[in-house]
C-alpha cells in the first residue's frame, strides 16, 4: 500500500498521541503504535491493490511506514453493484478523494469514509458554499485553480452538481462558467426526483437561466425520473399555481416566462391550416394538424394548437378554403336581442356548390370586401376582380 490512510486521529487538527505509556509492557508495542497498526490492517483489507513502497524505516518487517494527508486534491464519483438476494443488482454510488501526502508518495484515490471529516470539509465546503449562494466569482476561481484539478459534475450526497443549485437560483454566469469547465448540464440527481439543471430552472420560474442552459446545449426534451419534460413539469406546476392570488402572481409570471423560452426551443411556430384528426386523452391528447405552408402534417400536442380550432374539430365543424362571398341574406331567425342576423353566400376554392352560411362563419375580410364590391357594383365601376382565397368554416 502506498501510504496509510488518514483517520480521524491522523488529521492534522487530530495528531495521534506519539507518547508512549510510562510502564509499557516488554512484550507489547506502545498502545498508540498499536491503534495505528490495527488501522492500517484494516485499510489494507479493503484497499487491496494498493502495493506498499518500500518501508521507510529501515529497522525490518515489523516496522511500518504511516503517511498523513497534505490536502485533497479532487474528488469523483464511483458506482458499483450491489446484489440483492433475488439476485437482481442496483448501483451504489460513493465519493473518492484524490489525495497528496506529506511523505511524498503519488497521490491516490481513497474513499471518503477514509478520511477526515475536517480535511474533507476543507476541500468540500468552499465549492458548494459557492454552488448554494450561486458566487460566481468563487466558482469561477475554484475552477481556474489548476493544482486542486475541481471537477465541475461533483455531486453531494443526492447526486446534485453544482449546476443543479445555480439553475435553481437563475444564475446565468456560474452556468456559463461550469459549462465552460465542462459540465454535464443535462446530469440527472439520483434523489427528489431525478431533474436536470433544465428542470430545476424552469420549475423555479428562472426563464435566464432556462434561456443559457438551451443556449449552452440542455436538451428541452430530456426526461426527469417521472418521465415529463422540462415543458410537461412547468405545465403542471403551473396548473398548481393559483391565478389571481397576489402572493403567487410573481411566481407564475416567472413559470411563464420560463415556459416560454422552452416552447421557443421546443417548437418551430407556424400556422396550423385545419385539424384532421385527434387521438389520444387528456395531457395525451395530440392532433393531426395540416400547416398553412404547406408543410408535411403532423400529430401535434393539444396545448399547442389554437383553442378556437380545437373547439371546432371537436365540434364536429370542418374547414374549407372560400374564395369569396357572392351573395348575402337575412336569416329566418334573429339573435335572442332581437337583431337580424345575415348569412353569406360563399363560393369555395375546394368546393363546387357555394353554401350559404351564417356570419359568424365567413371570414370576416371576405364579407367587407363583399361590401365594398357590392357598393362599387352599386356605383357603377363594375365590380372588382375575387379577392384571393381565404380560410371559412364549412
Amino acid at each position: 500500500m502506498e501510504a496509510v490512510l488518514r483517520h480521524p486521529s491522523l488529521s492534522r487538527l487530530k495528531p495521534p498521541n506519539p507518547s508512549p505509556p510510562r510502564t509499557p509492557s516488554p512484550s507489547l508495542a506502545p498502545p498508540s503504535l498499536l491503534r495505528l497498526r490495527t488501522r492500517r490492517l484494516i485499510a489494507a483489507a479493503v484497499f487491496q491493490d494498493q502495493k506498499p513502497k518500500e518501508s521507510a524505516s529501515k529497522g525490518g518487517d515489523d516496522e511500518e511506514a504511516y503517511g498523513e494527508v497534505d490536502r485533497i486534491v479532487s474528488s469523483r464519483t464511483v458506482s458499483s453493484p450491489v446484489f440483492a438476494e433475488d439476485g437482481s443488482a442496483t448501483a451504489a454510488f460513493a465519493t473518492e478523494y484524490l489525495v497528496e501526502w506529506k511523505d511524498g508518495h503519488e497521490p491516490s484515490w481513497v474513499p471518503a469514509e477514509a478520511i477526515a471529516a475536517d480535511v474533507v470539509a476543507e476541500y468540500e465546503t468552499p465549492w458548494w458554499t459557492a454552488a448554494k449562494k450561486a458566487d460566481a466569482e468563487a466558482l469561477a476561481a475554484l475552477l481556474a485553480d489548476e493544482t486542486l484539478r475541481r471537477d465541475p459534475d461533483a455531486e453531494d450526497a443526492q447526486g446534485r452538481t453544482a449546476a443543479h443549485f445555480t439553475a435553481g437560483l437563475g444564475s446565468e454566469e456560474c452556468l456559463r462558467a461550469l459549462a465552460t469547465a465542462g459540465a454535464d448540464l443535462g446530469h440527472r440527481e439520483r434523489a427528489g426526483g431525478g431533474l436536470t439543471p433544465l428542470h430545476i430552472a424552469v420549475g423555479y420560474g428562472r426563464a435566464g437561466a432556462v434561456r443559457a442552459l438551451l443556449e449552452l446545449g440542455a436538451d428541452p426534451e430530456a426526461t426527469d425520473g417521472q418521465g415529463r419534460t422540462p415543458l410537461e413539469l412547468v405545465q403542471e406546476v403551473l396548473a398548481r399555481t393559483p391565478k389571481g392570488n397576489p402572493a403567487a402572481f410573481q411566481l407564475r409570471q416567472g413559470l411563464e416566462a420560463a415556459q416560454k423560452e422552452l416552447e421557443k426551443a421546443v417548437y418551430e411556430w407556424a400556422e396550423v391550416e385545419k385539424v384532421i384528426d385527434g387521438r389520444g386523452e387528456g395531457k395525451w391528447r395530440e392532433y393531426l394538424v395540416e400547416w398553412r405552408d404547406g408543410g408535411d402534417r403532423e400529430w401535434v400536442k393539444a396545448a399547442w394548437v389554437s383553442e378556437d380550432l380545437v373547439s371546432d374539430f371537436e365540434a364536429g365543424l370542418e374547414y374549407a378554403v372560400a374564395e369569396a362571398v357572392v351573395d348575402k341574406r337575412q336569416a329566418s331567425t334573429a339573435t335572442a336581442e332581437g337583431e337580424e342576423r345575415w348569412e353569406y353566400l360563399v363560393k369555395w376554392v375546394d368546393i363546387e356548390e357555394a353554401t350559404w352560411e351564417p356570419a359568424e362563419n365567413v371570414d370576416a375580410e371576405l364579407v367587407q370586401e363583399f361590401e365594398q364590391r357590392r357598393s362599387g357594383s352599386a356605383g357603377g365601376d363594375g365590380g372588382s376582380t375575387a379577392p384571393p382565397p381565404s380560410e371559412a368554416i364549412a
